[in-house]
Order: structure tokens, then C-alpha cells, then sequence
């Protein structure tokens, strides 16, 4: 998921989205230790798009407070 698309959900949104990405984490991770994993790059992937997710979300939570 990119950076504008994670921006343009709302909180509970991103919240599904991020829950989502923790059990797609999950699966990944069970596939790589299995050998079932035929992308290894997608572990890196599923673990940058929780962080992206959590900085938005982290982003908004500081705007919040400053308003």
C-alpha cells in the first residue's frame, strides 16, 4: 500500500488495514519458515507498510493535539 492511499483512509480504516497487515505478516512469516515462500522481499514489504501505516496514524494523533 502506498504512502497517498494510506492517507486518504480514515483512522478505523487504517486501523483494519494495519490489523490486516499484522496477520498477512504472520502468514508470510509462517510461509518463509515452512520454505513456502517463493518472494522474500514480501516479508520487507509487509513490514513497511505497517510502519507507514503507524506513522500516518502517529501523524494525525500529534495534529490532533496540537489543535
Amino acid at each position: 500500500m502506498r504512502i497517498h492511499e494510506i492517507h486518504a483512509l480514515s483512522m478505523e480504516d487504517m486501523g483494519k488495514e494495519l490489523e490486516n497487515s499484522y496477520k498477512e505478516m504472520m502468514n508470510v512469516r509462517f510461509r518463509l519458515a515452512t520454505r513456502q515462500l517463493n518472494d522474500t522481499s514480501q516479508l520487507r514489504k509487509v513490514r513497511k507498510t505497517i510502519a507507514r501505516i503507524k506513522t500516518v496514524m502517529r501523524e494525525r494523533e500529534l495534529m490532533e493535539k496540537q489543535s
